[in-house]
């Protein structure tokens, strides 16, 4: 039986990764921040966990009630409050990327020795499309519009730290997945993509066998080319 974490489950995009890989089999943790949210987790017939990623404690006391890990994806992100130029500043920028990026380290660095003793080790980052310069320059480009900077950099910076994760541990499948232009909250659900169709990259990338690829960017239709 595989063993699976994901942060920020308790809806969107971790909700419907959770629901999906539930139903590959999977015993799915759903970390979330606040338990009261995890009805349709539990629903679904995941384990919720309450797991705040910017909260050391929260991170390891989730992991420490853990009997097993196989996969983890680090799901959880937030959009933050500074969409230009004139409303942003160091504290808006250290918020989103605490989440988002930090994140990661902490839910990371605290798996890592369950993850080791796992057969088939594989972590997940999601990440977006706005962390991914060519596709900001790109006019025709779903992330062409968006002149945000905190989230943008933070998932550059997603993209980075998986790739540098994959060549620490040669031994794990890491890799990083583009949801692409969702219908969620981030967006006040305007993507043209569904939950379902914005979960296909992450889902793929959970399922990889010791064969698979590792330090690569997906979405949907595969791996994004430098």
């Amino acid at each position: 039986m595989t063993t699976t974490l994901v942060t920020g489950a308790n809806k969107s995009l971790g909700l419907e990764t959770t629901r999906r890989l539930l139903a590959e089999g999977h015993t799915v943790y759903a970390g979330m921040r606040d338990l009261a949210n995890g009805d349709a987790a539990r629903a679904a017939g995941a384990i919720p966990v309450q797991l705040d990623v910017t909260d050391q404690s929260s991170v390891e006391k989730a992991l420490a009630g853990l009997p097993a890990l196989d996969v983890l994806i680090n799901n959880a992100g937030i959009l933050g409050t500074s969409h230009g130029i004139d409303d942003l500043d160091a504290d808006a920028m250290r918020t989103v990327l605490d989440t988002n990026v930090l994140g990661i380290i902490r839910v990371t660095q605290a798996a890592l020795p369950l993850l080791r003793r796992s057969s088939a080790p594989v972590i997940v980052n999601v990440a977006s499309g706005v962390g991914w310069p060519r596709l900001l320059s790109d006019p025709s480009a779903d992330e062409f519009p968006v002149k945000g900077i905190p989230y943008a950099g933070s998932k550059a910076a997603v993209i980075a730290l998986t790739v540098q994760y994959a060549k620490n541990l040669p031994q794990f499948r890491i890799n990083v997945s583009d949801p692409g232009y969702t219908a969620t909250d981030f967006n006040y659900h305007n993507g043209h993509q569904t939950v379902s169709e914005g979960t296909d990259a992450t889902v793929k990338l959970a399922l990889i066998g010791p064969d698979g690829p590792t330090g690569e960017f997906h979405n949907r239709h595969g791996r994004i080319d430098y």
